[in-house]
């Protein structure tokens, strides 16, 4: 997703793969599903898991454990954004090619939260990409 942010970590576009909180009871799985379909409007199957990053944000003094998976999408539907996504963080669908959001993870490293981001999302952007390229030659 794209993000048009103007909050404590400055003013900032920038793309960031979908995501949120797991809610109470909810399954990871699930919640990998509820997210993409409220955010991008798509239906998915797991492949598999990508790793696991840990990050603290100062500013806001708060701990975050993302999951990375690696998804194929089954189907295309209309997203769901909840109203905090529309209206305060501005997201909005980003169809990237692979290079095209490497280049946009590099980019971005000019700002403290572009360098967050490209420091949480890049490595797990190059893993995908190592999944899929052993998928296609049999690995």
């Amino acid at each position: 997703v794209r993000v048009n942010r103007d909050d404590l970590f400055g003013k900032a576009m920038h793309i960031e793969t979908p995501g949120g909180g797991v809610e109470d009871g909810e399954e990871l799985a699930t919640a990998i599903r509820r997210e993409l379909g409220e955010e991008l409007g798509i239906e998915v199957e797991i492949i598999c898991r990508l790793g696991l990053v840990s990050d603290y944000y100062n500013v806001i003094h708060r701990h975050n454990l993302t999951n990375y998976f690696l998804c194929r999408i089954v189907s295309f539907g209309d997203s769901h954004m909840t109203e905090d996504e529309a209206n305060i963080f501005h997201l909005s669908k980003a169809k990237l090619t692979f290079d095209e959001a490497v280049a946009e993870y590099e980019q971005c490293r000019g700002t403290a939260i572009g360098r967050l981001i490209a420091n949480r999302e890049l490595p797990m952007l190059l893993r995908a990409k190592e999944i899929l390229d052993g998928m296609r030659d049999g690995q």
